[in-house]
């Protein structure tokens, strides 16, 4: 099973490219969907879709910073039930838990943690969906939309010590120190992300309503739970592996301890779906090693280690089992 994206915010991305001057009508064309597909805001969409949708997008408004500009071009609403949930919390912190308990509502192929280290809050973003090929489009869109967010919630920019990027920097900085008002922005970062003061947290959110938040999030648990209830075993497993990835290769012990289950019972269901944690592993360090591969800046030595193995000559290997190519080869015919 594919991951999502809401239907609300596949059309943010859709008016955000037609502000831009792309044509709407052929986008949607392009993508194959109907009007009435695009009607219900809780409606999914799956990810590669979306991959296709900024590819298109990017291509037709001649925009490099599409992503980065569609936190400035919408309204903080537009994101739908867990902007709601948010601007009616009573803190900014209490709205940021929020946002890292409902994220599965808006997109179920990255993850947004919040963590607090000396003062400062780290507010990060991972990527749980090999389907994502993209993940600068991915990333930077979501934390253009969080920024804006912020001041929609508290009445002002939130003053960044500084945006980071685990990826190397596609194009010119400047309008990324534009986007985030800061002049720290940094590539090539272990994180992907925004760090702010911790005072931040206690900000309160203007205009909050404690009795719309009550009701909008009986909403934002439907959705989630309906959301949970639908996901195979299989689209779990795939998520933990993705985040135990780097430096080690993921277990199936460990994966099974973070989702409560025995090791026995993950495997039974696996097979009942069709597939072996073997199976799965592979085909996620498969797909990542080819777009890594694609990536100059990145060895091969690098890829080795962001695919969990402990020395190159494994993955050296694995690639050519895989693919029948080694990955200097593929590198060169890509």
């Amino acid at each position: 099973m594919s991951k999502t994206l809401s239907v609300s915010s596949f059309n943010l991305i859709l008016f955000t490219a037609q502000q831009k001057g792309a044509d709407y009508d052929l986008l949607c064309q392009k993508m194959g969907l109907e009007a009435s597909v695009l009607q219900n805001p809780d409606g999914r969409l799956p990810i590669p879709l979306v991959q296709r949708l900024w590819k298109e997008a990017v291509g037709m408004t001649s925009d490099e910073h599409l992503a980065l500009h569609l936190g400035e071009s919408i309204n903080t609403i537009g994101v739908g039930i867990l902007a709601y949930v948010m601007m009616h919390c009573p803190t900014f912190g209490k709205a940021l838990e929020k946002l890292c308990q409902y994220q599965d509502i808006v997109c179920d192929g990255s993850k947004t943690t919040v963590t607090i280290k000396d003062d400062l809050v780290y507010l990060e973003l991972s990527q749980i969906s090999d389907e994502i090929i993209y993940p600068h489009y991915a990333f930077e869109s979501e934390l253009s939309i969080y920024f804006s967010a912020t001041k929609d919630m508290i009445g002002t920019s939130l003053p960044l010590k500084s945006v980071q990027f685990n990826y190397p920097q596609y194009a010119d900085i400047q309008e990324y120190k534009r986007i985030f008002q800061t002049e720290n922005v940094i590539f090539d970062s272990d994180f992907t992300g925004m760090v702010f003061d911790k005072k931040y947290l206690e900000t309160p959110i203007l205009n909050a309503n404690p009795s719309l938040f009550s009701l909008f999030e009986i909403h934002a648990k439907d959705i989630l739970n309906s959301l949970k209830s639908n996901t195979s075993i299989a689209e779990k497993v795939k998520k933990e592996i993705i985040l135990d990835l780097k430096g080690e290769e993921p277990s199936l012990s460990n994966i099974a301890k973070k989702l409560g289950m025995g090791v026995r019972s993950i495997q039974i269901k696996l097979k009942e779906e069709g597939f072996t944690f073997q199976q799965l592993l592979d085909e996620i360090r498969k797909n990542l090693a080819t777009k890594h591969l694609k990536e100059d800046k990145l060895s091969t030595t690098d890829i080795a280690y962001l695919l969990g193995y402990s020395e190159p000559s494994v993955f050296f290997r694995s690639f050519k089992k895989w693919t029948g190519q080694t990955p200097t080869f593929y590198r060169k015919s890509a």
